[in-house]
């Protein structure tokens, strides 16, 4: 058990604790991106097999005035799950031709990310004052009621595949109890599509999400004064039909013990027991109306890329 210095410990050390004692082993993915990871991260969206990125912004290069003229009028942005804000460049340049200025808030948990995001939105948007806000969207967006209105939430990267159903739908319904009857949420969704094009967008061949993957296992040693060996887990990569998700998982490559200190814990694998690191669901568009349906939100429209791999929804209260 966590001791009562638990105060002194990073925000996150029970789930860690719990996902590590638990049956299967879990750590929540939020965990990928320290400093290291969301280079990584930014190093797999660049990656031939992970289509994810560049399809959403083509879509975002075909259709962001079609989006912002049926987003409504004067708008700030929002972008949840920011991180360097490589993509929205091009929504903020075409509403920059149609506003004298544009207040845009990235919302991120890396302070990193966001100061990378600032630093060069700044130099090549010169119109877009940029806000960031660091958070962690388990503690609720609150901060969203702050901003000024009318706004467009953005939640792209099919982010939301994150998550499980029912937590989707309750992320968000908290989203929507902060928004306003002139707010719009933009929403990037991942489809369905077959299992020789999704299984490698989350095990390249250079090993670049192997490596993304272990990486929050040298985190975990970092925060929590721990000896896990990384390189002692395989990345695997898996689709789960039923499910409608991809999965990624580390497995332990023989028995072995580690401790984390600072929580005075002690773990033990099999050989071939995983820990589940992340979800990433894909969506058909019935699955994306029930969704948003479900936490109060109306889809408006839908803009998608000629193989209909990715979507992105506008929505409303």
């Amino acid at each position: 058990m966590i001791a009562r210095e638990l105060l002194t410990l990073p925000p996150f050390a029970l789930e860690v604790e719990q996902g590590l004692t638990g049956s299967p082993k879990s750590l929540p993915p939020k965990l990928f991106y320290d400093e290291r990871g969301s280079e990584l991260f930014e190093e797999i969206t660049r990656l031939p097999e992970y289509y994810l990125t560049r399809t959403e912004l083509a879509i975002l290069r075909d259709h962001s005035r079609d989006i912002l003229s049926s987003a409504g009028q004067g708008l700030s942005i929002v972008e949840l799950g920011a991180g360097t804000a490589a993509k929205t460049t091009t929504l903020l340049n075409a509403l920059s031709a149609m506003q004298l200025r544009v207040d845009y808030f990235p919302v991120d948990i890396s302070r990193t990310a966001l100061a990378d995001a600032r630093k060069r939105l700044e130099a090549e948007c010169g119109q877009v004052k940029v806000h960031p806000v660091v958070a962690d969207f388990s503690e609720g967006f609150e901060f969203l009621g702050d901003m000024p209105g009318p706004k467009l939430v953005l939640y792209l990267g099919s982010s939301i595949g994150n998550f499980d159903p029912e937590e989707a739908v309750s992320m968000l319904r908290q989203v929507r109890e902060q928004l306003s009857d002139s707010d719009r949420i933009l929403l990037g969704t991942d489809m369905v599509k077959a299992r020789s094009v999704l299984v490698p967008a989350y095990d390249d061949s250079m090993g670049v999400t192997a490596e993304f993957n272990r990486n929050i296992l040298y985190r975990i040693n970092r925060d929590f004064d721990g000896d896990l060996d990384p390189e002692s887990f395989a990345h695997i990569a898996v689709w789960n039909r039923e499910a409608s998700r991809m999965e990624m998982h580390l497995e332990s490559v023989k028995p072995q013990t580690a401790r984390l200190r600072l929580l005075n814990l002690t773990i033990r694998f099999r050989a071939g027991e995983r820990i589940h690191t992340e979800n990433s669901h894909k969506y058909t568009l019935p699955m994306v109306e029930r969704m948003l349906s479900r936490a109060g939100l109306s889809l408006n429209r839908t803009w998608m890329d000629e193989c209909k791999w990715f979507g992105l929804h506008l929505a409303s209260r």
